[in-house]
């Protein structure tokens, strides 16, 4: 696996922001910064026209800064979570081949974040941190990544494990007839399925009305089936402000707006396809056989 260094992941405002909540968790923590670093399997060596070429096409963005800094540093590796192959990584590694390197076998991008900790007295180590506890890191790294869809590791070598053929694990039931409600909360929590209570306290009652214990690809399903679709379920739901149920809910109010003007637009809504309603208008399009240009007839 070859890793190539890129631009500044973080902006400054963002930059600003994510300090402000890692100062909160852990007040030891003087700096942070970011940048993106690349990984690269092949299935032959690369050659020194094939890293020319990849440093060319991983090159993007504001240039990371090169800061000298004092006091400790504690480093994090944020990847796309093992055994998962990103939507990045397939747009970049079809252009790898576009490019002329098909033995190229994938691309995937990580944030390589560098975390100072506060120097000691004058500047000195003295009285400063100069390792971050094993709770702090946890907490540092919950703040770095999403764990849905993200991993963290301390060592950015360690990202070759992207690259390993996972084998395919037996499917598994969450003992919710045994365990209860703590069951899915377990689960919740051991796969990163980011349910909330409400879905949890839905997930109990179903699965205890079929008398049948949930299984992990379930779950998983379900969770992401709610975070694609949420904003139907969320939108749908009571509008209430300050105390007082709204007429209409949100999605009402959009489609409100289509009831009042019929013939201004038409609006087709299904899942995340549009179409809008407009006025006529001549183009031009390509001849199938000399490829010329040309206007359509009327």
């Amino acid at each position: 696996m070859l890793i190539l260094p890129g631009s500044n992941a973080l902006s400054a405002f963002r930059s600003q922001r994510l300090l402000r909540q890692l100062q909160a968790a852990v007040p030891v923590v003087a700096a942070v910064q970011a940048r993106f670093d690349h990984f690269i399997d092949a299935s032959a060596p690369l050659t020194e026209d094939d890293i020319a070429r990849l440093s060319a096409l991983l090159t993007y963005g504001e240039p990371a800064a090169h800061t000298l800094y004092q006091g400790a540093i504690e480093e994090f590796s944020v990847i796309p979570r093992l055994g998962t192959i990103s939507p990045w990584a397939s747009k970049a590694t079809d252009i790898a081949h576009n490019c002329g390197m098909a033995h190229i076998r994938r691309i995937e991008r990580g944030v390589a974040y560098t975390i100072v900790l506060k120097s000691g007295i004058l500047g000195s180590n003295f009285g400063g941190a100069r390792k971050l506890a094993d709770a702090d890191a946890a907490a540092v790294a919950a703040l770095l990544h999403d764990r849905m869809t993200e991993t963290v590791l301390r060592n950015a070598d360690d990202a070759a494990r992207l690259f390993t053929e996972l084998k395919a694990k037996p499917l598994a039931a969450i003992d919710l007839l045994g365990a209860g409600r703590d069951a899915l909360v377990r689960a919740n929590t051991e796969l990163g399925l980011a349910l909330s209570i409400d879905e949890i306290d839905y997930l109990h009652a179903a699965f205890t009305r079929a008398q049948r214990n949930p299984t992990d690809v379930e779950l998983m399903m379900f969770a992401q089936a709610n975070s694609e679709h949420c904003r139907h379920k969320i939108f749908n739901a009571d509008w209430v402000i300050d105390g007082v149920r709204q007429e209409r809910s949100l999605f009402q109010m959009i489609k409100n707006t289509h009831e009042r003007q019929p013939r201004a637009r038409w609006l087709r809504t299904v899942t995340i396809h549009r179409s809008w309603k407009g006025r006529r208008s001549r183009v031009f399009i390509r001849a199938a056989k000399n490829r010329n240009m040309r206007r359509p007839p009327s």
